[in-house]
C-alpha cells in the first residue's frame, strides 16, 4: 500500500509539472510582475528594454538573450553555464546585487516569499 501512495504521489507531482505552474499562482504572479516591467517586457512581441526580454528565461543560461549588453558578473555567470531555474531565479530575483555581485541591475529584490514564488511561477509560464 506505501508503494501505491507513493507511486500515486509521483504521478501527481509529474502530471503537475507537465500541466506547468499553477495557474492561481501565474494570476498572481502577473501582478506582482509589474515591479519589474518597467525594464523588463514578457510574452508576445517583447524587446529588450533597460533589461533584457524575459521569454524562455527558465531554463536558459544566464545571460544569453541577443542583441542585450551584460554586465561582466553576469556575462561570467554565462562562462560557468549557471542556467535559470528555481532556485536560482529566487537568489537573484531577492537580491540581485547580493546573489550576483557586479550586476548592473538596479533593483532592491522582491521581499515577500509569496511574491517571489508567484514571479517565478509567471515567468516559467512563458515559454521562448
Amino acid at each position: 500500500p506505501a508503494e501505491q501512495v507513493a507511486s500515486a504521489e509521483s504521478t501527481t507531482d509529474a502530471t503537475a509539472a507537465a500541466e506547468g505552474p499553477d495557474p492561481s499562482l501565474v494570476a498572481a504572479g502577473e501582478s506582482a510582475f509589474r515591479q519589474c516591467a518597467s525594464c523588463h517586457q514578457i510574452g508576445e512581441g517583447a524587446k529588450n528594454r533597460s533589461g533584457p526580454q524575459l521569454n524562455g528565461v527558465f531554463g536558459r543560461v544566464v545571460g544569453s538573450v541577443e542583441g542585450f549588453r551584460y554586465s561582466n558578473a553576469v556575462k561570467d555567470a554565462n562562462s560557468e553555464g549557471v542556467v535559470w531555474n528555481e532556485e536560482t531565479l529566487a537568489g537573484f530575483l531577492a537580491d540581485p546585487k547580493g546573489y550576483l555581485n557586479g550586476t548592473r541591475m538596479s533593483f532592491r529584490g522582491v521581499k515577500d516569499e509569496a511574491d517571489l514564488a508567484a514571479i517565478i511561477a509567471y515567468l516559467a509560464s512563458f515559454e521562448e
